[in-house]
């Protein structure tokens, strides 16, 4: 089946296309010719990822998944969460997001964070939305040159490794959008399509 991913990152197509079974051929954005910045313009991640899928299903008319995620710090009342990639600012920098984040994290001894990704499905007429979170907390500096985002400062629990030291695969067997994924990847395994 041809499904449509609503991504224009290039780090999280690729993460993605590995996870899923290979009967299901994964269409980008630009293969279909949108462009443009999908709206995020709603309060809660959940939310977010549905608009996304919603805007690809009503302009393009295929079916679609899009995903939204989050990264929710304890110490800071649930921040940068639904704001994760413009935290510090509109331009979605990863490098000015992670400084920002570790200049309003200091001094706090609590760091408890969770990644949370949910992937908003749209197939003909119906919608689904499946929910992965990664429990950890912020470390102090960064480690590592892997992943993207905020992953070279989370620690996920009982781990030794930021998900920036860990290889793609180890990230994808334990993070917040490997595990969304996963139930993603279930639910097609059940549904004849």
């Amino acid at each position: 089946m041809k499904l449509v991913f609503a991504t224009h990152n290039k780090n999280k197509l690729k993460e993605v296309q590995s996870m899923l079974p290979a009967d299901i051929e994964l269409l980008t954005l630009d293969e279909i010719g949108c462009f443009e910045d999908i709206p995020e313009t709603s309060p809660t991640i959940e939310e977010n990822a549905l608009q996304k899928a919603l805007y690809v299903k009503e302009k393009y008319g295929y079916d679609v998944f899009a995903d939204d995620t989050g990264l929710e710090v304890e110490a800071l009342d649930n921040a940068p969460g639904v704001y994760s990639a413009r935290y510090a600012g509109e331009e979605k920098n990863n490098e000015a997001n992670i400084s920002l984040l570790l200049k309003n994290m200091e001094g706090k001894g609590e760091r408890q964070a969770r990644f949370k990704t949910v992937f908003a499905l749209c197939i003909g007429e119906q919608h689904y939305s499946f929910e992965g979170i990664a429990q950890g907390e912020i470390t102090q500096e960064r480690r590592g040159e892997g992943g993207f985002g905020y992953d070279a400062v989370f620690l996920p629990k009982g781990e030794k490794l930021t998900f920036a030291q860990m290889t793609p695969q180890e990230k994808n067997n334990i993070s917040h959008r490997g595990k969304a994924l996963d139930k993603l990847v279930a639910f097609f395994q059940k549904k004849e399509l």
